[in-house]
């Protein structure tokens, strides 16, 4: 079984047509057929079933993929490894995070580590709180920052950075725009705008309204960050949303509250996979984001 054959038969399965795996890599049709040929005669079972330009998996073929895959990133994570240890300075870090963390705080984090390691290089991955987490788990990502800190996660070890505070963010013709501070019970006639069920800023939102007894009456949804304080912006309803996301700017026609009574916070902090060592690069990375945010805790105290 050759490395080129792993190769090939992964990128037809991910396709599931031969012709787009072969333009893919940049190879001839012939040349994949021919591979994938002769890894089912080795193997003796057939891999595909084939529907004309079309090909699916068979039920062996989906179990020897998953196995492929993670073979694949053994093989890679082992290029890698020694790649990073002739220099840990020009390694690739591999970094996940939230909308909530991409318009500041990622950006910030990197810009300040790349004035100390110029050449290290970075692939950024978007997700959701819990796609995150899994990222982490399976090793499509190194690390992420993310909101709240899982601690109780089993496969992940999380540090945390620091903590932001949830404030309201209203239209500047709301009765309660002028107000340095609110009670968030004073919002529980108000029409909110959150992200959907199942990421973890609602949740957060939802459980505080819900710890005073009432359930927040939704008018619109949105999975962005961005598209959330842009229909607040229009007046359209109010939100919650992380303070960190307002450092920069806080849209046009808005006003930002902060909320008392409770006190709404998050952790902001980053996890690691418990089950793999971290790579020299990603190591220098995740030190020196406990240091930076350290340092400027202490700053802005």
């Amino acid at each position: 079984m050759e490395l080129r054959q792993i190769q090939y038969f992964i990128e037809v399965a991910k396709r599931e047509h031969v012709t787009e795996a072969a333009h893919s890599l940049h190879v001839a049709q012939s040349a994949v057929s021919r591979q994938l040929f002769n890894l089912e005669a080795e193997l003796g079972v057939d891999l595909f079933i084939r529907e004309g330009r079309n090909v699916r998996l068979t039920p062996i073929g989906r179990m020897f993929l998953d196995h492929m895959e993670q073979a694949m990133k053994v093989i890679e994570n082992a290029k890698r490894e020694v790649e990073e240890y002739l220099d840990p300075e020009q390694g690739t870090i591999r970094v996940g995070f939230p909308s909530s963390l991409a318009a500041y705080t990622m950006p910030t984090a990197i810009s300040a580590f790349r004035e100390r390691y110029p050449q290290v290089k970075f692939k950024l991955s978007q997700g959701s709180y819990h796609s995150l987490i899994e990222g982490v788990i399976k090793g499509d990502i190194d690390m992420a920052m993310l909101g709240p800190v899982p601690m109780q996660e089993k496969k992940v070890k999380g540090s945390i950075l620091f903590t932001d505070h949830i404030v309201a963010l209203l239209p500047n013709t709301h009765p309660l725009a002028h107000k340095k501070t609110l009670m968030l019970s004073q919002l529980m006639d108000d029409s909110f705008v959150l992200f959907p069920e199942g990421f973890i800023l609602r949740e957060i939102i939802v459980n505080a309204c819900r710890q005073l007894g009432f359930q927040p009456k939704i008018s619109f949804e949105g999975e962005d960050i961005d598209a959330i304080k842009g229909l607040v912006s229009a007046g359209l309803g109010i939100t919650l949303i992380p303070e960190i996301t307002l450092v920069d700017s806080i849209p046009r026609s808005t006003v930002k509250v902060r909320v008392t009574e409770p006190d709404v916070t998050r952790t902001v902090g980053v996890i690691i996979p418990k089950e793999r060592e971290l790579l020299p690069t990603e190591r220098m990375f995740h030190e020196f984001l406990k240091e930076f945010f350290s340092m400027l805790d202490k700053f802005q105290n």
